[in-house]
């Protein structure tokens, strides 16, 4: 075995013993690729020297979480998908009158969670929903609960909404209170934690292709398992499930799967 795999086994059972991250669950090539790339710019040698100096400096080690996690996340992202989510979910949800419980799992920096809190308050469903957001990667929900973001971010947010639910301050936007107090933002890896569960809908995209097919199979029992009956799993463009049965699941529409009654 060449040293620098010995020190990438080495380097993911370290991380795994530190802060219980697995990173063996992440598809390996990509996984190595990514940190590869970090630890050459940030000028280390390999994979031994990378993880003792980020044992030195959060900085370094929150930018690991950042390229482990991929932090890439907008308003609206894939607006068509947001639009069905809206029209046939979610006034489908309005018309039952209840109380909707929604995950937004991985949530990255936040803009997924607030995309949905928008949603909901413009079919009068926000002060009955709870909205739990979660990330592996404190830095990226620190930024979340800011709630401040660049213009890039919001280029597809509807103008309407852009000015009902964000400040400008310069060249950034940032979302108001009273709808960022609607979202509750919490700790949680995904592949070690147990999930709480009797939710309406968890939003869960462009998060499983970083995962190998036994941590997806996993996660999707997970999802199902914490779905109510009738309840949604909303995934990415990317992420469409082949086999939902053997989760209980059922294609509801194109990347909308719905937990059998």
């Amino acid at each position: 075995m060449e040293l620098e795999d010995r020190e990438f086994l080495t380097f993911i059972k370290r991380v795994k013993d530190y802060s219980g991250i697995d990173l063996a669950q992440y598809k390996e090539a990509q996984m190595k690729r990514r940190l590869i790339t970090l630890y050459t710019k940030r000028g280390f040698a390999g994979f031994t020297a990378f993880y003792d100096a980020m044992m030195k400096d959060r900085e370094l080690y929150y930018e690991f979480l950042d390229r482990m996690t991929i932090n890439v996340s907008e308003f609206w992202r894939n607006p068509n998908r947001w639009e069905v989510l809206e029209k046939k979910f979610i006034t489908e949800m309005a018309r039952t009158g209840g109380r909707v419980k929604c995950w937004s799992a991985a949530c990255s920096t936040g803009e997924e969670p607030y995309t949905l809190a928008m949603i909901l308050a413009e079919n009068g469903l926000l002060e009955q929903s709870q909205i739990i957001a979660t990330d592996i990667d404190d830095g990226a929900m620190d930024k979340a609960k800011t709630g401040v973001y660049p213009d890039r971010s919001i280029r597809d947010v509807p103008d309407r909404l852009l000015k009902k639910y964000f400040t400008q301050q310069d060249a950034h936007f940032r979302i108001v209170d009273s709808l960022k107090k609607h979202v509750i933002y919490k700790k949680q890896n995904l592949l070690n934690d147990m999930f709480d569960v009797g939710f309406d809908l968890i939003i869960c995209r462009n998060v499983m292709i970083y995962f190998t097919e036994d941590a997806k199979h996993n996660l999707y029992h997970k999802f199902s398992r914490s779905l109510k009956p009738g309840g949604l799993l909303f995934v990415g463009s990317t992420e469409q499930i082949f086999t939902p049965g053997q989760y209980e699941l059922e294609p509801a529409e194109t990347f909308f799967y719905r937990k059998k009654r």
